[in-house]
């Protein structure tokens, strides 16, 4: 059984809840424990994935989070900068499924978010879990 650690941004609340509700049915599926650590925003999930790393309380990460388009450039400094730092982590050896989505409107997030539909959440968490299985095959 892994121990796998969902970390969550926040920021919008009631997409978040869809996306948390798929990936830990996911894992409590295939036996899994898991944790959650909310964090501010999509920015701060790579730092606290990469903090609670250090722990080596966890074998694998789940990061969530919504980011919505919006009038300014910020959108393409926290879609890119998340999606990067998640990257990072997960080329230095991290099994992390990669739940931040990046959309342009709400209505995009809710067709991925809802477990009825897209359920990027247990998306995530799947492929978290097929990272983390290969670096244990190899590792």
């Amino acid at each position: 059984m892994a121990r796998v650690l969902i970390v969550e941004a926040r920021f919008y609340a009631h997409l978040n809840d869809m996306l948390l509700e798929g990936a830990r049915a996911a894992l409590d599926a295939a036996g899994h424990s898991h944790e959650t650590l909310t964090v501010p925003g999509a920015l701060e999930v790579p730092g606290a994935i990469a903090l609670a790393a250090e722990s080596d309380r966890y074998d694998a990460f789940v990061g969530l989070g919504v980011v919505i388009r919006g009038e300014t450039w910020h959108f393409e400094i926290v879609a890119g900068e998340s999606a990067r730092g998640i990257m990072a982590l997960t080329m230095d050896g991290l099994p992390v499924g990669n739940g931040i989505l990046t959309v342009e409107n709400e209505q995009q997030a809710i067709a991925r978010a809802d477990p009825t539909q897209g359920n990027k959440g247990a998306g995530a968490a799947e492929a978290a879990l097929a990272l983390l299985e290969i670096r244990n095959r190899f590792g």
